[in-house]
């Protein structure tokens, strides 16, 4: 298999590093992102904030290490959905469209780690009670 079984590590790195990057940022943009959040008149915005954080770092560190990595790509849809059409809603703002699709495109990644597992090099990989579905690419 060689290198191409480090290919899914690879993807998850990528995939985990825009997640992971989002939670710390907001992390330190609490008060800001509360304040712009209540702004756009989201109820409880400090709890909904403190769930996204929640979702972003959990679930970025869950498919970064391949640890439950189905359960932190839900939580990670679990965050894009409504972020994508309270923030990020090309019907309500035509200049948002690259950013809904962007969005759109992290949760089809997220679908696939969800089918296909979190690959060989993780350590759901090395839990013989977790199921995957990965298959090996033909050399």
């Amino acid at each position: 298999m060689g290198f191409k079984k480090y290919l899914p590590l690879l993807g998850r790195a990528f995939l985990a590093a825009i997640f992971l990057n989002s939670g710390v940022g907001h992390i330190f943009g609490f008060a800001g992102l509360t304040k712009m959040m209540t702004e756009r008149g989201l109820p409880v915005a400090p709890l909904l904030l403190a769930g996204s954080i929640f979702c972003l770092l959990v679930g970025g560190l869950s498919i970064l290490f391949g640890f439950k990595a189905r359960w932190g790509a839900i939580l990670l849809i679990v965050f894009l959905i409504p972020a994508s059409l309270v923030f990020h809603n090309p019907v309500a703002d035509p200049s948002e469209l690259n950013s809904f699709l962007k969005n759109i495109g992290l949760i089809g990644g997220m679908l696939f780690i969800y089918y296909f597992g979190s690959g060989p090099v993780s350590i759901d990989s090395n839990e013989s009670s977790q199921p995957q579905a990965y298959v090996s690419p033909s050399e």
